[in-house]
């Protein structure tokens, strides 16, 4: 018996109550073709167990400790049985339609194999969330649209990078291309694979009709030291490991720059996460210029 066309992944960490309005909002999706598997991080609160024992069809994947967001994902898709795999974060709640608009899209462009999400606020969606991820001049990434007015229309077009926390993207290209760098834990590992991608000649597209409803961070929260310390990392090893040698050598000082401006002002806001961020970030040079070598081979 051939697996369903989609395998929506789903890492939980101590997700509460909002991972039981991701599985119902799963429930009423208008595409029929997909299974679900369940990835928990060692989650002490039970609701994994609890969305497992109360749904049959739904594949649970028990690490019994904090893999990270990276790992996990990646672990999922080795046990992922369909040939596109729909990522999507405990709290982000898919609309009736979200996965239905992902399929059409890459059934209507065959030449793309990664695809994201519109994302609003879910206290007020109109607000954008997010339209994919984007990268600055100056080799900073983040995401397009943030925070701004939600426009009437929302064009579909080319991004930069796809949002790990609503994305489809081909199987077989993730799992060739390695997954998410596991290095990273959680944070910036979706930059990071659409920079490999971008690099391998891939194109990332934005589907402005598959909507989800996202909280952020709602377990760690959007400004935790966690949640800095990590992106302050990641976003170093992101720029080190993928940039082309000659962007490198003409966008380094910006980066520097750039870098410093925003560990300065996290550091004048009293968050010193940013600081020891960076420090992690530089101690992780030698790992990180390794794995650009095979990157950029």
């Amino acid at each position: 018996m051939s697996g369903p066309a989609v395998s929506v992944l789903i890492v939980a960490y101590e997700s509460g109550p909002v991972l039981a309005r991701c599985l119902a909002a799963l429930k009423t999706q208008t595409y029929p073709d997909f299974e679900v598997l369940l990835a928990d991080n060692g989650s002490k609160d039970g609701a994994a167990q609890t969305a497992a024992a109360a749904d049959p069809t739904l594949r649970l994947l028990e690490f019994g400790e904090n893999l990270g967001f990276a790992e996990a994902n990646n672990r999922a898709a080795e046990a992922a049985r369909g040939r596109w795999l729909a990522l999507l974060n405990p709290d982000a709640f898919a609309e009736p339609d979200w996965l239905e608009a992902l399929v059409k899209a890459a059934d209507a462009r065959p030449d793309v194999r990664c695809f994201t999400s519109l994302q609003v606020a879910e206290h007020d969606p109109g607000v954008l969330d997010g339209a994919g991820d984007a990268m600055t001049l100056a080799g900073v990434p983040y995401r397009a649209g943030y925070g701004r007015a939600r426009p009437e229309r929302v064009p579909a077009g080319e991004v930069f990078a796809a949002c790990g926390a609503a994305m489809l993207v081909e199987r077989a290209l993730f799992l060739d291309l390695g997954g998410f760098d596991k290095a990273f834990f959680c944070y910036c590992e979706d930059m990071d694979l659409g920079y490999r991608l971008r690099l391998r000649g891939e194109r990332v597209r934005l589907v402005p009709d598959a909507v989800v409803r996202h909280v952020g961070s709602s377990t760690l929260g959007a400004r935790s030291d966690f949640a800095l310390w990590h992106g302050v990392r990641n976003r170093l090893w992101t720029y080190v490991k993928n940039t082309p040698p000659l962007l490198l050598a003409l966008t380094l000082p910006l980066h520097l720059a750039a870098v410093a401006g925003l560990v300065a002002g996290s550091a004048l806001k009293g968050e010193r996460a940013a600081w020891r961020g960076l420090k992690a970030g530089l101690a992780g040079l030698p790992a990180a210029w390794r794995a650009r070598k095979a990157v950029q081979a």
